[in-house]
């Protein structure tokens, strides 16, 4: 299942354990620091690559050999980019001769498996149906890394097409990748569908990884494992050669451990795309991200907090996170910002109509057969919906019916596309639901900047209407939490240490002002900091350095 081998003997290889470089010990950093890799932010690694204290080839290494200690535990990455050292060494090599592309230069990066890259790995979204299949280009978001010099190292594991197969699954588990663990309490949930890149930023398997979404699938992975996560505008980021579910929610975003690191990520890979009509929409040059990191930011701001939200939801949000919540808003208020309420009017509305699914539905038949319809060799002969239903019931790996297919029927069912006029009414609702009463009506009438949420209850609003949400760390579960399982009954849901997060959402195209509000509230608190994985990968660049 997984294509590891081929690094571990690179990486054993280069290991040595008596070296004169000195590691961080916490204490003041020398000129020849180097920092250790959980710590460690883009800038740090730059710093290094700058000075020669190491190199792309061996950040490469050293990412590999963390997977490597961990992946048969957590299940987090699926496929390793054998030309890894390769493409570092190139970027090594322009590097030394003064042709740095981008501050992602050398940096290794890893990608969700759902989104295309055309080389030696796969892109599966989890399935064996897609197993060998080929497409004639790279994705724009891994053309767009590549163009900046990172390093994809691999691909991520994911919740199954998604998250979009059953109603009785697991988050993190697919056929092709297993299941994946948080590292926080043993059996995790790590929530998905972006559940291996959560697990994978989380532990600095590299310096951050690449999610998608289209309700949660970013945000809930970057909430319960610690992490920054940036769930951008619909048409910020190209989808085009991305596996789909909707193309009226789908988005592609950052997983870091800190809010700068994902405005680097973000600003590498946002921009308009002709093979992406959605990112026409993008109204103007792409901001500076990294210069909107303002300590200051939120003095003088107004700040609404969804209040109707929380009151609904009141015996589903455990006292932790409440109490937590209640905290950040105060430290956001003392950050000065004015802290109104931001209610989503429709919000009952929304929650009382039983056509849920219908946007998603119509979109994902569509979509998903045009995304077959681009590969250049498709080994399973798999064309539109129905021949992924049919390979999964028919090939046992894929573990239906246990794991069950009834999204994929009620598509079926519903028995219309996003082009057929029952898809109006259903579209024009969502919009209201999301628009007016929603996320952009709230900003619109309090005359907020953004409004806050506990991120376990920020995604579903703003995906209507493609509308942009950063997640920042929050807190924690106490030691002494009751475990409680997930519905599968494989999972720990909730339990002792496990994160939680906060998020800010805004109007569309506001990314540069959330992440100036998130990184002053990072700054201020540095909640990632309060409690460790309990499993973290030991090796560090010293390890993998020649003598």
């Amino acid at each position: 299942m997984l294509h590891l081998i081929w690094l571990a003997l690179v990486s054993v290889a280069t290991f040595t354990t008596s070296l004169s470089i000195p590691r961080n010990t916490g204490g003041c950093k020398n000129s020849n620091w180097i920092p250790s890799l959980i710590d460690a932010d883009l800038e740090e690694l730059v710093t290094g690559l700058e000075k020669g204290l190491f190199t792309s080839v061996d950040l490469v290494n050293a990412y590999t050999a963390r997977i490597l200690e961990v992946n048969d535990t957590l299940h987090m990455v699926t496929e390793l980019n054998p030309d890894a050292v390769s493409i570092a060494a190139e970027a090594d090599d322009l590097r030394a001769e003064g042709n740095v592309l981008s501050p992602l230069h050398g940096i290794p990066i890893l990608i969700k498996n759902n989104i295309a890259t055309d080389d030696e790995m796969n892109n599966t979204a989890g399935s064996f149906a897609l197993l060998g299949a080929k497409v004639p280009r790279d994705s724009t978001m891994a053309a767009k890394l590549r163009k900046a010099g990172a390093v994809i190292l691999g691909k991520t594991n994911l919740s199954q097409w998604a998250n979009y197969r059953s109603f009785n699954t697991s988050n993190g588990w697919s056929a092709h990748g297993g299941q994946t663990f948080g590292a926080y309490i043993p059996n995790q949930d790590p929530s998905g569908s972006s559940s291996g890149s959560g697990v994978s930023s989380s532990l600095a398997l590299a310096l951050a990884s690449l999610g998608t979404e289209t309700s949660g699938s970013i945000l809930s992975p970057a909430d319960v494992n610690n992490l920054v996560g940036i769930k951008p505008t619909v048409g910020l980021t190209s989808r085009y050669l991305v596996i789909p579910i909707s193309e009226h929610q789908d988005t592609v975003g950052p997983m870091a451990r800190s809010v700068k690191d994902a405005a680097y990520v973000l600003q590498a890979i946002a921009g308009k795309d002709d093979h992406d009509n959605y990112t026409s929409a993008i109204p103007g040059p792409i901001p500076d991200y990294v210069a909107a990191c303002n300590f200051n930011s939120l003095a003088g701001v107004r700040i609404g907090v969804a209040a109707n939200v929380l009151e609904f939801y009141g015996e589903y949000i455990d006292p932790p996170v409440m109490q937590a919540f209640n905290e950040a808003v105060q430290q956001i208020a003392d950050a000065g910002a004015t802290i109104v309420d931001a209610n989503f009017t429709a919000f009952e509305e929304w929650n009382d109509d039983p056509d849920g699914l219908v946007i998603l539905n119509a979109d994902f038949k569509v979509g998903l057969a045009n995304y077959l319809s681009e590969l250049t060799y498709n080994p399973n002969g798999i064309e539109n919906l129905h021949d992924i239903r049919d390979f999964t019931h028919e090939f046992p790996a894929e573990k239906w019916p246990k794991r069950d297919t009834l999204i994929w029927r009620s598509a079926f069912r519903q028995g219309f596309n996003n082009t057929s006029p029952e898809f109006w009414p259903a579209y024009q609702a969502s919009l209201f639901y999301g628009g007016e009463g929603g996320i952009l009506g709230a900003l619109e009438r309090t005359n907020t900047s953004a409004v806050l949420l506990p991120t376990q209850f920020s995604a579903g609003i703003p995906a209507l209407v493609g509308s942009p949400v950063i997640t920042v760390p929050m807190g924690f579960y106490p030691a002494n939490w009751t475990v409680e399982m997930n519905d599968f009954g494989n999972l720990v849901e909730a339990g002792p240490n496990i994160p939680f997060g906060l998020s800010f959402m805004g109007a569309k195209f506001s990314e540069a002002d959330l992440i100036g509000y998130a990184y002053a509230y990072e700054q201020r608190t540095k909640h990632r900091n309060d409690i460790q994985p309990y499993i973290i990968p030991s090796t560090e660049i010293t390890d993998v350095m020649a003598k």
